[in-house]
């Protein structure tokens, strides 16, 4: 079975339990410019690799993988995972 190229992309979010500093300095810079009525703010990040692998599952749990070892902070971050098959 031949490879196939995936796209993933993973969006990494703070728990909800965590503090955000960045997300408490961008509320801060919004209110300062007029914006009171934002209440609240998180600041995550949004990862996007392509990658080859047999079939959508494998490229899931690759993904998954490398989300545990390095993109995301499992203790203190939450991610998802979105896969789609390029053209």
């Amino acid at each position: 079975m031949s490879e196939r190229t995936y796209r993933a992309r993973v969006d990494v979010r703070l728990d909800a339990n965590v503090n955000d500093p960045q997300g408490n300095a961008v509320r801060a810079g919004l209110h300062s410019l007029g914006h009171e009525d934002v209440k609240g703010v998180r600041i995550g990040k949004i990862v996007e690799l392509t990658l080859q692998a047999a079939d959508e599952a494998a490229a899931r749990a690759r993904v998954d993988t490398m989300c545990h070892e390095l993109l995301a902070n499992p203790i203190i971050e939450s991610f998802e995972i979105e896969i789609s098959e390029e053209a």
